[in-house]
């Protein structure tokens, strides 16, 4: 991808993302600079869409892939790409679309979203950006999800995205907000930090082996340090290849909402129970449907196994 001459590029556009709608700046931009890089251009608004431009960018062949939209739309491409092209999965790039964008931050994206959008696909159109292979996770649960992302949280992560996707207009400003009103009441033990917080009884399987606490009010487990509103809890998701990062804590909610410094310091929890490593395999099984979290998007679930995802090719301006 060190070429000046294009190369054979698909732009996969998520027109439900929040700021990729008919009439706005950014998705013009996108599509303004598909134009001028020779990209094919898919808008989607289905799952059933997604996979099928994904099949058919598999059948005709394809150098290079953009995926336009937020973190969940960057995980369903992922892994609607992972599903039609296998271990031959191109190049990928993640051009930004939603509210928060956490893990295209974690893979490098900086500056002004637009500036940034039109620079990452005139990268894939021109073969001149930089490629890095990164890993990922594999989720799979017993409602028969079968995804490919990078965070997936449990416990007071899917308790929190159920209050930030309740009301109210979704980003930064909310997200930080919630967490706030979170951190202070769980000081006096507020209705709100209790119901983000509490315990959730589910049982844990690391590699094999099976923890002995019953109950986890966190369960974490990622390829990237940063999980947004700069928590970084999983700070040793790069520690080794094919491996990643599980943090679980079963604290009280004060005790737990206390450890925040440290989350954002990059510092192991503290206090029992709880678990962190660098594994290779996940398994969580709730004591009755629940629900988790992969970047950013809620699923229900029983039990969820979390193992090593396809090592995939990002590409960086």
């Amino acid at each position: 991808m060190q070429s000046s001459a294009r190369v054979n590029v698909d732009l996969v556009l998520n027109r439900r993302a929040r700021r990729l709608g008919e009439n706005s700046p950014l998705r013009k931009a996108l599509v303004r600079a598909a134009w001028r890089g020779g990209a094919r251009l898919h808008e989607t608004q289905t799952l059933d869409e997604l996979d099928s431009a994904a099949r058919a960018m598999a059948a005709r062949g394809s150098d290079a892939v953009v995926l336009a939209g937020g973190d969940g739309s960057h995980m369903g491409g992922i892994s609607a790409l992972a599903r039609a092209f296998g271990s031959a999965m191109p190049p990928v790039a993640l051009a930004p679309g939603g509210t928060v964008c956490t893990v295209a931050r974690n893979l490098g994206m900086r500056g002004r979203t637009p500036r940034w959008a039109e620079r990452i696909v005139a990268a894939a159109c021109t073969g001149s950006g930089h490629v890095e292979e990164h890993a990922t996770l594999r989720v799979r649960d017993d409602r028969g999800g079968d995804r490919v992302g990078f965070i997936f949280g449990a416990g007071l992560v899917a308790r929190f995205f159920d209050e930030y996707y309740g009301g109210g207009a979704p980003g930064l400003l909310r997200a930080a907000g919630i967490a706030g009103l979170v951190f202070a009441g769980s000081l006096v033990g507020s209705a709100l930090s209790r119901r983000v917080l509490g315990p959730a009884a589910c049982t844990l399987d690391v590699d094999g082996e099976r923890h002995p606490a019953r109950a986890w009010n966190l369960v974490l487990a990622s390829v990237v340090p940063d999980l947004g509103l700069r928590l970084r809890a999983t700070y040793r998701a790069r520690e080794a290849p094919g491996m990643f990062h599980v943090v679980a804590s079963g604290l009280p909610p004060r005790e737990l909402a206390l450890q925040a410094p440290r989350v954002l310091a990059g510092l192991a929890l503290r206090g029992e129970p709880r678990l962190d490593a660098v594994v290779r395999s996940l398994v969580l099984t709730f004591d009755q449907p629940a629900t988790y979290v992969l970047d950013g998007d809620v699923m229900a679930a029983m039990e969820a196994r979390i193992d090593v995802g396809p090592t995939v090719r990002f590409i960086a301006p």
